[in-house]
């Protein structure tokens, strides 16, 4: 989001940031604390959590990880992986 510095910045913050630049665009990150993690405005990261859950629980009742792989779209090893870090739960 693009915002102009004059209407947000008191003018001595904004006349100390102009020693160091004026007349470009200046990227502000957000503080670390108020990041959010991968995923998680999207809601992707509970999705892929709520299926590598699932994945588990049905390769623990017995299906095998060739059909989970057909069913999920995934390669042995990222089966394998899920199954392993589940278990470490």
């Amino acid at each position: 989001m693009y915002v102009k510095a004059e209407d947000v910045l008191p003018e001595t913050l904004l006349e100390a940031i102009q020693e160091y630049v004026q007349g470009v665009e200046l990227y502000i990150p957000k503080r670390p604390e108020e990041k959010l993690g991968w995923g998680e405005v999207s809601g992707t990261r509970i999705q892929i959590q709520k299926r590598n859950r699932e994945i588990a629980q049905r390769f623990e009742r017995g299906e095998s990880i060739h059909s989970l792989m057909e069913r999920y779209h995934l390669s042995y090893d990222s089966i394998r992986k899920i199954i392993s870090t589940h278990r470490k739960k």
